[in-house]
């Protein structure tokens, strides 16, 4: 009879031994595959949970948008995009019911986009689905790994916060 508990511990000491220093090009491609793992289950769990057409670009748009408004110019500065690829998740998200254009109070010339009650829910949504996330990471790697992994990545993180531009940065 085969033991389960040696194979397994067996396997994992093999693992260990294959890659003593994984080559460079990994760590980008791993750490944008864990990225890649959390935010396709947000989604899922966000398309269960009543909003099915949320997609990742339209989540950063609507964390630039932000709570306070935004106009089309302040969201493409913020997502690292032109004016006018704003202008069209804009009117995509307004379309779906997340967004709303209103005239700005400080210049009649110009439009503030506003987070509708199904936008603010969205985002609520999505922030509750993380800790659950989290919580499924913690439960597999342990808490102390996690944290600690949070706190590598904030070393090696650039010091000037989370940026919302990885759209414009991936050249959508």
């Amino acid at each position: 009879m085969v033991n389960v508990v040696d194979e397994k511990v067996n396997q994992v000491v093999e693992q260990g031994k294959r890659v003593p220093d994984a080559p460079g090009f990994e760590l980008p491609l791993l750490l944008f595959a864990g990225f890649r793992s959390i935010i396709d289950r947000l989604h899922a769990e966000l398309a269960e949970q009543g909003h099915p057409d949320v997609r990742p670009a339209y989540g950063f748009a609507l964390q630039a948008i932000g709570l306070g408004g935004a106009t089309a110019s302040e969201i493409g500065r913020r997502l690292g995009v032109s004016k006018q690829a704003a202008g069209k998740t804009v009117d995509r998200l307004e379309q779906l019911g997340y967004v709303e254009r209103a005239d700005d109070p400080a210049d009649a010339r110009r439009k503030v986009v506003r987070l509708t009650g199904r936008g603010i829910d969205s985002l609520r949504r999505s922030a509750a689905i993380f800790d659950e996330l989290r919580k499924d990471w913690v439960g597999a790697l342990g808490a102390d790994r996690v944290r600690a992994l949070e706190n590598d990545l904030r070393v090696m993180a650039p010091s000037d916060g989370f940026r919302l531009d990885v759209v414009g940065w991936f050249g959508a």
